[in-house]
């Protein structure tokens, strides 16, 4: 037991860390624990195959976002990034040149997509230009405390200086914004492309972490919750931390204990410990109880809701709310130790080139996409699953042995829950050799070149790291549950029901990725509130 703590933070994720280094910068005294043997929640880089190590959840980065990498002085703290060659490569088929490639130079890129649509190559630089327009008000507002619906003067302020923002903008660019939040990925490009390549190009990124369709409405603005980053000043790049995902929450972890925070592994929480009305500390399986003036949990607010605390300390609704709160991103994550890198033949060659640096998609096409969610839907997985496969040892040779490869399989769709009494645990091996062979059909060494892999289903995603669904975003990135609604209308300011309980997470305005944002902003309100 521990009277001087102020906050205890459930999970040393990368925005408790975030939000815990804020607090103790502020002169708090912070205690995390964390449920797992190390640190850094999905941010990990952990040995999956003797002498082949990865980033065996989340698995690249581009949404950091730039103030934490500053306010926490990251780079000073051994954290370092390098970008991609190229963004994505797309192999579409099996003879020469059957190929897609996006490029960082918009000329390269009008010019691979006039191998198939000139049409298409005209129109990327308004969309690109278009694009861009939308992400920089999503940018603008990502730091910032949402306004709670009923809220006080605090709350009025806030919705009147974010209206502002919007009131600033020309009608055409309310028009987009609406369309953006409201369309589908596939309805939004549309009047855009023309080239089904292309189109499903685009839409990828619609449906990345979203158990969805590119059809599905509100896939429009997961597709541009994936843009509006940038890596080291550069926007729309994507890359990778020199030792993995892990280096990212170890550079964290690293800052947050030189300001004087506590950080306990292997201490798994039970309960939220609640006095009068108002959290008080919490209580771990293991029967300790830690008190304190405030807790934080960097958990999904459906995991927090119902299993971490006692129904009767909350009201009906809103524990109703939370139990349909909706997650599941469809996503089964696998890493391969290889022998040697894939070997395209619409791109043919072993030794590392620039496709084996950038994003390799298995998603040739908008239909491709569509069938993935279509079949998990009905039968449980993919037939023909979407692949993300990022080799990232070709950045980062640290990770594998001399003549070795690493590489993370983003895997979509398997549905979050099977149909028919299944479980993933029977299943597990079966949908891991579907989706091997599936990246062999593109490249037909792969497969015997599996030295050996980790399989995580969604299942496993919610047991090994506490992702209620496998959800990698904490919960749904939907209309109804964003912004000001996320998690709940009326709580979208870190705040919950529960006085002196706040949520740190993804599961909090702007939403997933390894952005920091959600700790930054919810150590904000704490500290307003402990003043």
């Amino acid at each position: 037991m521990n009277d001087a703590t102020d906050i205890v933070i459930i999970g040393a994720g990368h925005n408790g860390l975030v939000c815990a280094a804020y607090l103790a910068e502020a002169g708090l005294n912070v205690h995390i624990v964390e449920r797992r043997h190390i640190v850094g929640g999905a941010a990990v880089t952990e040995e999956f195959h003797p002498g082949f190590k990865n980033s065996v959840a989340s698995y690249t980065v581009s949404l950091l976002n730039p103030k934490v990498i500053a306010d926490l002085d990251l780079y000073n703290n051994g954290l370092q990034l390098v970008e991609r060659s190229m963004p994505n490569f797309w192999p579409l088929g099996n003879k020469p040149g059957e190929y897609l490639k996006l490029s960082y130079d918009m000329a390269e890129t009008q010019a691979e997509f006039a191998r198939y649509s000139k049409h298409d190559a005209a129109a990327l630089p308004g969309y690109y230009e278009t694009i861009e327009r939308a992400a920089a008000v999503v940018r603008s507002l990502v730091l910032e405390t949402p306004p709670n619906a009923g809220g006080g003067l605090r709350d009025i302020w806030r919705a009147i200086r974010t209206g502002n923002k919007f009131r600033k903008l020309s009608l055409a660019d309310q028009q987009l914004l609406l369309d953006l939040f409201t369309k589908s990925a596939a309805e939004f490009l549309a009047p855009w492309f023309e080239h089904p390549a292309i189109l499903g190009a685009f839409a990828f990124d619609g449906i990345v972490g979203n158990f969805a369709s590119p059809h599905s409405p509100g896939s429009a603005y997961v597709l541009l919750h994936h843009v509006f980053g940038d890596l080291n000043g550069k926007s729309g790049y994507w890359g990778h931390p020199i030792g993995g995902m892990g280096a990212i929450t170890q550079a964290m972890a690293r800052v947050a204990e030189r300001r004087g925070v506590k950080i306990t592994t292997e201490a798994p929480v039970k309960r939220v410990l609640v006095s009068d009305g108002r959290a008080a500390g919490v209580e771990l399986e293991s029967g300790e109880t830690i008190y304190a003036r405030a807790v934080a949990a960097n958990v999904d607010p459906k995991l927090l809701f119902t299993k971490l605390t006692d129904a009767a300390d909350l009201a009906a609704p809103f524990r109703t709310r939370m139990e349909n709160f909706a997650c599941g991103s469809g996503v089964l994550r696998m890493n391969v130790a290889l022998s040697e890198l894939p070997d395209f033949p619409c791109l043919p060659g072993k030794d590392a080139a620039d496709h084996h640096r950038a994003g390799i998609i298995i998603g040739p096409n908008l239909d491709y996409l569509d069938r993935a969610y279509l079949d998990a839907r009905n039968f449980g997985w993919s037939r023909a699953p979407v692949v993300e496969m990022l080799i990232t040892s070709t950045m980062d040779p640290t990770l594998a042995p001399e003549g070795g490869h690493v590489a993370s399989l983003f895997c979509q769709q398997f549905s979050p829950e099977l149909n028919q009494g299944r479980s993933w645990d029977d299943v597990r091996e079966e949908a891991a050799d579907h989706i091997i062979e599936t990246v062999n059909q593109y490249a037909p060494n792969f497969k015997q070149s599996v030295l050996g892999r980790q399989v995580l289903t969604p299942l496993d995603l919610e047991r090994v790291f506490g992702l209620t669904g496998g959800d990698i975003f904490h919960g749904r990135l939907s209309l109804d549950q964003m912004f000001s609604a996320r998690p709940a209308l009326g709580h979208a300011d870190y705040r919950t029901p529960i006085k002196d309980l706040y949520i740190c997470g993804s599961g909090t305005h702007p939403g997933g990725g390894v952005t920091g944002a959600p700790g930054h902003n919810a150590a904000k309100e704490i500290i307003r509130d402990m003043r």
